[in-house]
């Protein structure tokens, strides 16, 4: 009789564990292997201290899924999802109230950066009309910044917006919104979101310690972002934009096929090296069937703010040229400005005042909402 991975999770959710549940309702089995007669998989408790009362339990799971039907050999070992009570580092505690922040406290807990679970297809989100995945074939284009700002514009016509910062390795979404406080959770298992400049927004940055890299692996990636998507009690949303990291890895491959997405909205400077590495951002979304909604260029040109004069730093009007050539919307320039940096390390993003800046995304916004977009 064949073995199954189905018929080997089943024997394994038989299992109780003292503190209530089982291996498989507490999301405990790792990396399950069927290799013929023989099965292998990893039992992970969620901390060393209780990885050490569970021997027994362990030996119970070989046990339970040896006396199946054509298992002939098992392996089980037992690891920890973190360190000890005495070793783990407390998180840092915030900085000052964020503006606009509506909850303090102890960061939820919630095992956050778990495997991800398993699901049959692309998933809505509750509540939330629209998805834009705001992404860039490289870092230092601007990506979060016009993520941050556009989300304020769209908020400022009425819209109810919603900011999801998906750039795990590098959040700077807490920074620029101006938020530091530390989400709450209720029951255990949903998040409440903050609010800042009219938008609803959560990051990864505000569960962790902010001096602290985030190293992970790809599935704890993916476990990460369905739980940023589904936990979070993000309320009745016109738009969620999801500020993506750079590049075509293991978070937007999971947030393009898990996700029922709207677009993407794709961001680059005219400099030939970044439009090198847009196009394959965009062949990205294209391969995996998400539609893109348009291009921003971003640091198009530079205004000296003494004499006016306009330089083209990065080059000027590849974006443009790329967007013709694909048949896509060019959705606006942007110039290098000062206030915009002064304004996102500040928290206030520049599309929450008033000027030129912020009457370019606010261009950029209404050209959404008039396409139907946002």
């Amino acid at each position: 009789m064949a073995i199954n991975r189905e018929t080997v999770i089943s024997a394994l959710a038989r299992l109780q564990l003292p503190s209530g549940g089982d291996l498989v309702s507490r999301d405990m089995i790792r990396a399950l292997v069927i290799d013929g007669a023989s099965v292998r998989f990893v039992i992970e408790a969620p901390t060393p201290e209780e990885a050490r009362g569970m021997e027994m339990l362990r030996k119970a799971a070989e046990a339970s899924v040896l006396a199946l039907p054509g298992v002939e050999a098992v392996s089980a070992l037992l690891t920890a999802h973190g360190p000890s009570g005495a070793q783990a580092a407390k998180p840092a505690a915030p900085a000052g109230s964020g503006a606009g922040a509506g909850a303090g406290g102890e960061p939820p807990s919630l095992k956050i950066g778990r495997h991800p679970t398993p699901q049959a297809g692309p998933a809505r989100v509750a509540g939330v009309d629209r998805i834009l995945a705001v992404g860039s074939g490289k870092g230092g284009v601007g990506k979060s910044t016009v993520a941050s700002n556009l989300a304020v514009a769209l908020a400022r016509q009425g819209r109810k917006v919603g900011l999801l910062d998906a750039d795990i390795y590098g959040p700077s979404q807490p920074r620029m919104m101006g938020v530091s406080d530390r989400p709450k959770s209720p029951d255990g298992k949903t998040i409440i979101p903050l609010h800042a400049h009219g938008v609803t927004m959560m990051s990864i940055g505000l569960m962790m310690d902010p001096d602290k890299a985030i190293v992970w692996r790809g599935p704890m990636l993916m476990g990460a972002l369905q739980q940023m998507l589904g936990q979070v009690e993000w309320g009745k949303l016109d738009v969620l934009i999801v500020d993506l990291p750079p590049g075509t890895g293991d978070v937007q491959l999971t947030l393009c096929q898990k996700t029922h997405l709207t677009g993407a909205i794709v961001v680059s400077t005219p400099q030939d090296v970044a439009l090198i590495d847009a196009r394959k951002a965009i062949d990205m979304f294209n391969t995996l069937h998400t539609p893109v909604l348009g291009l921003i260029e971003n640091m198009s040109l530079y205004i000296c703010p003494n004499c006016g004069h306009e330089a083209h730093i990065f080059g000027h009007g590849g974006v443009k040229a790329e967007a013709d050539k694909m048949g896509v919307p060019f959705l606006g320039a942007l110039p290098i400005d000062l206030d915009t940096r002064l304004a996102g390390d500040a928290g206030t993003p520049v599309a929450a005042g008033e000027g030129p800046m912020a009457s370019a995304y606010v261009q950029i916004a209404k050209g959404l909402i008039a396409g139907g977009i946002a």
